[in-house]
């Protein structure tokens, strides 16, 4: 089973995000501008000692200038001029990693770019995903302390009561397995939406953190469906199809990003 394109959505000229470039591209992003890893990934790169520059093992921190060489694993690797953004509204079951499962997103989407989710959306929830060949993008927008919102729908087991809501609303402890502690989650946005479902909006994103939430006050959740994160909504995207970013969403996208180094 193949992602299905919106085709009429997708009728307008590529805006690409560019990124200044006269005194070199640190050699994470030129990794990342590979398609051979986020930002973050080609960080395990560099430090394994598998990329060179000018068959110089490059070092965290290192630039790469319009006429040097970089390989990885003495293989030369060169940046992808043409970037490409999607917006997925992901069906349950689907994976999102670019590791060879079964039901891995990247098979979904079927689409002749080397693409990579951004963030993920564990296999049983559902809703909107950003995908795209654009690490540069990546960090920006996940790092927590740039507090970019994220909004869910969420279906419980039973009836919320305000005790819950609250408490949802102004944090809850669960554990962080990046950390190897336990956290309070930081308050949120939450809107109940009938007996047993809400809204919520978040400004991080630890590893199924409304699940874990949810479950922490003694309740399962049923269902959850992510909605929008930041300016981008599923509008127009039934699931399991997906559409290239407009032009408008592209320049407002930069427009948020300038500022984040």
């Amino acid at each position: 089973m193949y992602a299905k394109r919106i085709s009429e959505i997708h009728n307008g000229q590529d805006v690409t995000i560019t990124h200044e470039k006269t005194k070199g591209i640190s050699i994470n992003k030129y990794l990342a501008d590979a398609e051979i890893a986020s930002r973050r990934g080609a960080e395990t790169l560099i430090k394994d000692g598998r990329v060179k520059i000018d068959q110089v093992v490059a070092k965290l921190g290192d630039r790469v200038l319009e006429h040097q060489v970089v390989t990885l694993d003495n293989k030369e690797i060169t940046p992808v001029t043409t970037k490409v953004y999607y917006i997925l509204n992901k069906p349950k079951g689907i994976v999102c990693t670019t590791e060879p499962l079964d039901g891995n997103i990247v098979d979904y989407m079927n689409v002749e770019e080397k693409i990579f989710p951004v963030g993920r959306l564990d296999k049983d929830s559902t809703g909107l995903i950003l995908l795209t060949n654009d690490g540069d993008i990546v960090n920006k927008i996940l790092r927590n302390e740039f507090g970019h919102e994220k909004e869910y729908v969420v279906t419980t087991d039973k009836p919320l009561t305000e005790s819950f809501l609250n408490y949802m609303r102004n944090g809850v402890v669960i554990y962080n397995q990046k950390r190897n502690t336990y956290q309070q989650t930081l308050p949120c946005e939450i809107k109940k939406l009938s007996d047993n479902s809400f809204s919520i909006i978040l400004k991080e994103g630890m590893n199924r953190q409304i699940r874990r939430m949810t479950q922490a006050l003694g309740y399962q959740v049923e269902s959850l469906t992510r909605i929008r994160v930041m300016n981008f909504t599923l509008d127009g995207i039934q699931e399991g199809y997906y559409r290239h970013l407009t032009q408008a969403e592209l320049l407002d996208l930069k427009k948020q990003l300038v500022e984040v180094k």
